[in-house]
């Protein structure tokens, strides 16, 4: 299968809580005019970026059923989803954020609980 820019993320699996994020192209003048050399709006401690995948979300316990030979033994996991969601543009803190880089692209995975607030084109 060949890599392009549309199919490069479908095989990456996201685990848990954790969204995986791609930093918002900052301003590269400030408000007064002034330009700044690159990586300076990356260390601030609050970042916008556009979520491009998200984890299952929270897993929930199943109950501790009596074992009968004839139940199947799969795994059968469910989770509480994340409010997150793929495109939203979110507002998170650094200090829980993991950089990584991916086919050549800077992304940061980030907990849910690192999550400030969230930006969706439609309506919640």
């Amino acid at each position: 299968m060949q890599l392009t820019s549309e199919n490069k993320l479908k095989k990456l699996l996201i685990v848990g809580d954790r969204l995986l994020i791609k930093l918002k192209k900052p301003d590269q003048k400030t408000s007064s005019g002034l330009y700044l050399p690159p990586g300076v709006r990356e260390k601030e401690k609050v970042q916008q970026g556009y979520i491009m995948k998200a984890g299952p979300g929270y897993p929930i316990p199943l109950p501790v059923a009596e074992e009968e030979p004839w139940k199947d033994h799969a795994e059968n996991v469910k989770y509480i989803p994340l409010q997150a969601k793929e495109g939203d543009l979110a507002v998170f803190l650094m200090n829980g954020a993991f950089e990584v880089i991916y086919e050549g692209e800077k992304y940061y995975i980030v907990p849910q609980n690192a999550i400030l607030m969230l930006e969706r084109e439609e309506d919640l």
